[in-house]
């Protein structure tokens, strides 16, 4: 007899389907119940199978729990909760997270606090880890956060070293030993993970960061025409979202954070210097041709390197100085 090959889906829904063969007829409050009992055996199954544990591991841990199931009520849901709980005891991941902290209504030197936490319990970002640690074990934790996809720019924060979006910084499941979220280099703390952007924003305010017309008043009543070719020279530059993840990596801000615009900043100024729409290109490059604004710029990279929407400041830099 030919042996036929069954898939993990299907071994670990035998023990599923065998409750659908059974062949007494059911009274309405046993149909309601067997109905909920393989609905707690999929959940288990599901949970088994997207975590990676073995189909004969989910048979096997499903069918434990169905034995028990054929003809009783009373040990139905608790034999099935059983199934779900122990697929999930069996595919913990406990990983620690060393997070700053710092309270100034508390005051003292700033800490590092260790967290037990199960990242197959949570989502697969940072973000998610930083969540599940405020939600379950400690509501004093403090951090910004938004839209949970890359586009606000408000969870920046260095982790493990490097600064980036911990909604885009996924977990490292492998690792043994503890990983590490900080607020950004080189920042006045607020609290916690939070830091002060009030400089940051200032210095983005003092390029003006907005189209500039000498007459504004409208041709024919028509929008103001830009070619494709004048278009594209924006790509690379409107993507920026002002996360600061570039700039609090550049030793030359770091130093300089009062005089230096720094690679965010001087990014966004190249946006609207190269803009053809705008009639102040010369003002704008006076403006910034200065020796600590502009050329604190030792092209170290550090801001290229960072960038979580992969835009590459030190080259628009490069292109300012050959401007002006």
């Amino acid at each position: 007899r030919a042996k036929t090959t069954e898939t993990r889906d299907e071994r670990a829904r035998a023990p599923i389907d065998r409750i659908a063969r059974e062949t007494t007829p059911p009274t309405p409050e046993r149909a309601r119940e067997r109905e909920r009992e393989r609905e707690m055996l999929r959940r288990a199954a599901v949970i088994g199978t997207t975590r990676g544990v073995g189909a004969s591991a989910i048979s096997a841990t499903v069918a434990a729990a169905v034995s028990g199931l054929r003809y009783t009520t009373t040990s139905s849901a608790t034999s099935a909760s059983a199934a779900v709980d122990a697929v999930k005891t069996s595919t913990r991941n406990v990983q620690q997270f060393k997070i700053y902290r710092w309270d100034p209504d508390v005051g003292g030197a700033p800490t590092y606090k260790t967290y037990d936490v199960d990242t197959n319990d949570c989502g697969p970002m940072m973000l998610d880890v930083l969540f599940k640690i405020k939600d379950e074990q400690d509501q004093t934790l403090s951090f910004r956060r938004s839209c949970r996809e890359g586009i606000c720019g408000s969870c920046a924060m260095n982790i493990n070293g490097t600064n980036g979006l911990a909604c885009l910084s996924k977990v490292d499941k492998s690792t043994s030993g503890a990983q590490t979220i900080a607020p950004l280099p080189h920042m006045f703390v607020v609290r916690d993970l939070v830091v002060d952007m009030a400089n940051f924003y200032a210095q983005y305010k003092s390029i003006e960061p907005y189209l500039k017309l000498k007459d504004d008043t409208k041709k024919d009543g028509l929008e103001r025409y830009q070619s494709k070719e004048d278009r594209a020279k924006l790509d690379g530059l409107y993507e920026c979202i002002l996360c600061a993840c570039c700039s609090t990596s550049c030793p030359s801000y770091w130093w300089n954070s009062d005089k230096y615009l720094g690679p965010a900043v001087l990014l966004q100024a190249y946006r609207w210097i190269i803009d053809s729409r705008d009639e102040f290109t010369k003002e704008r490059l006076d403006k910034v041709n200065d020796a600590f604004k502009l050329y604190r710029c030792h092209t170290i990279m550090n801001c290229s390197k960072v960038c979580p929407k992969g835009l590459n400041p030190a080259k628009q830099i490069a292109k300012i100085k050959a401007m002006v």
